[in-house]
């Protein structure tokens, strides 16, 4: 069998790289997102900037939870 490969390369040094999510992740987080979803975003950083926009609403809009406060005014009673 004949190939293109030059003597220099030593492939008995390589792994195997798993496919799916058995595979190491490299220190990051994968996410999956569905196809309607990533039609709209060109990459990552599309995606990170979209979700910390979210975020920023989320807790400007966030409503104070009663309970919580009801909680705090108990312990200042006492």
């Amino acid at each position: 069998m004949e190939d293109d490969l030059r003597a220099e390369y030593d492939l008995k040094s390589l792994r195997v790289r798993r496919l799916g999510p058995g595979r190491k992740s490299f220190g990051g987080v994968a996410v999956r997102l569905e196809p309607d979803v990533a039609e709209i975003f060109p990459n990552a950083d599309a995606v990170n900037e979209a979700l910390r926009f979210l975020i920023r609403v989320m807790r400007d809009n966030q409503v104070p939870d009663p309970t919580a406060q009801a909680n705090n005014s108990n312990a200042v009673d006492s």
